[in-house]
């Protein structure tokens, strides 16, 4: 988040690169008010929503409908349920029930995964539509021929994974002086490791150097604020 704040896309890209031994050329970002819409192209996208979630998606909502100039639709029940493009975007920003930071990075992933399902049962009539929809609220290295291409084969798309980073059972959580609340990897080597192995499980991987330097470094930086 801060990598993105300070440079954008680029600079996002290049601290994930230079922390994960990645080599990441493009990306697509996106604001949202065009998540709203994508999630309205694709008809709504199926969420289970507790009961500790409705008043905090709700308050989402009204934030979003008043700075937009629109109306929205209240979430009044618990359950799996259709959620609209309001909906689900409030959804993705809930923060406030157990599990906080981590838990609001996992709904977001359930909204990316309820999405991908959705658009893998879609004509591609649909999906052009969507695309057209929201565009002009995009920014991406991508042309729009290289979108429209991979439209085509989103059908074939299966998301095995889904977990955040550094991985669960491989980070802690401390205030770090003026840094503030961060999440600490225990071991930065060892999540890449990881990392390297869910993405390319048939290739072996030992971290780089600069890798090892960025470990010890974060160790440094964070040891004697971790119980």
């Amino acid at each position: 988040n801060a990598a993105y704040a300070q440079g954008g896309p680029e600079q996002a890209i290049n601290m994930l690169n230079a922390n994960l031994d990645l080599d990441i050329t493009d990306y697509v970002t996106i604001g949202f008010s065009g998540l709203i819409d994508a999630v309205d192209a694709l008809g709504g996208v199926e969420i289970e929503v507790t009961d500790s979630e409705i008043s905090h998606l709700n308050n989402y909502q009204l934030c979003m409908a008043e700075e937009l100039g629109v109306d929205y639709i209240p979430v009044e029940q618990r359950g799996r349920q259709l959620l609209n493009g309001m909906q689900a975007t409030a959804y993705c920003r809930i923060r406030y029930t157990k599990g906080d930071d981590f838990r609001r990075a996992e709904r977001q992933r359930d909204v990316l995964r309820a999405m991908m399902d959705k658009a893998s049962g879609a004509s591609v009539s649909t999906l052009t539509d969507m695309v057209n929809a929201v565009l002009p609220q995009v920014e991406t290295s991508l042309n729009v021929n290289e979108i429209l291409s991979v439209l085509g084969s989103v059908a074939g798309y299966n998301m095995v994974e889904s977990d955040g980073f550094p991985f669960e059972g491989g980070r802690a959580g401390a205030n770090v002086g003026s840094k503030g609340s961060c999440v600490i990897p225990n071991d930065l080597e060892e999540n890449v490791r990881q990392l390297h192995h869910m993405l390319y499980p048939e290739e072996s991987y030992t971290p780089s150097a600069r890798v090892r330097q960025i470990d010890e470094e974060i160790k440094a930086q964070t040891s004697e604020y971790i119980q």
